[in-house]
């Protein structure tokens, strides 16, 4: 038999066997003692009896005139007569019999003691040196039938505990392991935005050593993690002023030159160096989203940071595209205004680099901090839109970008507990692309 994978169920089938074994065992060893008892108990009465019968039987024979004739009792009612008797003479001749008694059932007498036939049980005795034998008889159905009705009164109370002491093992096996759903349950809750240690509290000293590993480990993954993201932002961080550099220098050339050749070499390596300036940028919002505490204590109005984002857009050829729809008063959050603003312009970056060039693009924050950007494109295959989400992944668009944005905006919506919903064709239209996220505002 293979045993099921959860250690609870593999405890509570282990200890139901195992109790559920002890107690065929000891009902089979009950059942050995009580027939033996019974036996015992039954072979007493067999002797008793006829030690009681037989004198009583000589001294009727004596007082009375022996004709040779048969002597049987009669019984004063009707009644189920489990003992019958036969008193016998020397020569074997029946001078006394029960009423009920089937001499077919009587054996002739051999010695004193009991005899057992295929049907009855009997008990042999004599008197006066043999002159006259006693034979007391009880069928074997007799003694069946009360050794079945014995166990049958024991065994029903336990036909019915054995369910129920199961049933408690399941029950007592579940509340034990209770700490460890607990924990199984912390452990389930941690990623790379939160690895702090497990409480140990409440767990068997057997799993501790486990759990204590297991936040040794959590420890050691959480600064390998910074390392690699305080590597990321600071690399970022510090290619911005050579790049920054190498691009003025760069549009210096492109004014100083005449030469066709350098010009268009010039600007090659001008468009290279901003998509490495994005790229750093990205990075480095990246290493924000991944690292930071994105939930603060204190309130944020989301209207107000999503204005002064969109604001930072003027001074691009396609601002006048952005349709802002905001609510008159302010949409409050526990939301880190700095991983709010990196959404927001991510998302609107997203919608002007990929959207149609003469269409709008609707930016809608709803009173109950649930975000809605809609720009017009070409439908998204479903296959395509299920990738957007994922780093580097890009659709079918010929636009410049880093594949990153909409990573980005993953990463910090499930680190502040928001949710995104992409669609394309955009909700009420036939085409486009829409971007929905509803933010925490408890």
């Amino acid at each position: 038999m293979r045993l099921p994978n959860s250690l609870q169920a593999r405890l509570a089938l282990v200890i139901s066997l195992g109790v559920a074994t002890l107690w065929v065992i000891t009902t089979l060893i009950t059942t050995a003692t009580i027939r033996q008892e019974i036996n015992e108990v039954f072979d007493s009465a067999l002797e008793e009896t006829a030690q009681r019968i037989l004198p009583l039987a000589i001294q009727d024979l004596f007082e009375g005139e022996d004709d040779g004739t048969e002597q049987l009792i009669m019984t004063l009612r009707e009644h189920d007569e489990f003992l019958t008797y036969l008193v016998r003479d020397a020569q074997g001749r029946i001078l006394l019999r029960s009423h009920d008694a089937d001499i077919r059932d009587f054996p002739p007498f051999q010695k004193t003691g009991f005899v057992q036939t295929a049907t009855h049980r009997l008990y042999y005795d004599a008197a006066l040196q043999g002159s006259f034998t006693i034979a007391i008889a009880e069928p074997m159905d007799h003694r069946n039938e009360v050794t079945k009705e014995t166990l049958i009164a024991l065994g029903m109370p336990l036909l019915i505990l054995l369910p129920l002491t199961l049933g408690g093992i399941w029950i007592l096996v579940r509340l034990m392991l209770q700490p460890l759903r607990g924990f199984r349950a912390q452990l389930a809750t941690r990623d790379g935005h939160d690895l702090t240690p497990v409480d140990l509290g409440g767990l068997p000293d057997e799993i501790i050593p486990v759990a204590e590993a297991v936040n040794a480990l959590l420890q050691r993954l959480q600064r390998t993690l910074a390392a690699e993201r305080n590597f990321a932002s600071n690399a970022a961080h510090e290619l911005r002023t050579p790049i920054a550099g190498a691009l003025a220098q760069t549009q210096r050339l492109l004014a100083e030159t005449g030469d066709q050749g350098t010009s268009k070499r010039a600007t090659e390596i001008e468009i290279s160096l901003k998509r490495l300036g994005r790229l750093s940028e990205k990075l480095m919002q990246l290493a924000r989203a991944e690292g930071a505490n994105l939930r603060t204590e204190t309130m944020c109005d989301l209207a107000l940071v999503l204005k002064m984002v969109a604001d930072d857009f003027a001074n691009l050829d396609r601002a006048a595209q952005l349709v802002l729809d905001l609510p008159s008063g302010p949409v409050m959050a526990n939301i880190d205004a700095d991983a709010f603003a990196i959404v927001v312009r991510n998302l609107l970056e997203n919608a002007l680099r990929h959207g149609q060039s003469a269409e709008p693009v609707y930016v809608t924050l709803h009173p109950d901090a649930t975000l809605h950007v809609v720009n017009a494109c070409p439908v998204v295959p479903p296959e395509t839109l299920e990738n957007l989400t994922r780093r580097f992944s890009r659709g079918n668009s010929n636009a410049m970008g880093s594949g990153l944005g909409l990573a980005i905006v993953q990463i910090i919506t499930k680190g502040i507990g928001a949710t995104i919903d992409i669609r394309s064709p955009a909700t009420g239209r036939i085409d486009g692309f829409e971007a929905i996220i509803r933010f925490p505002n408890d």
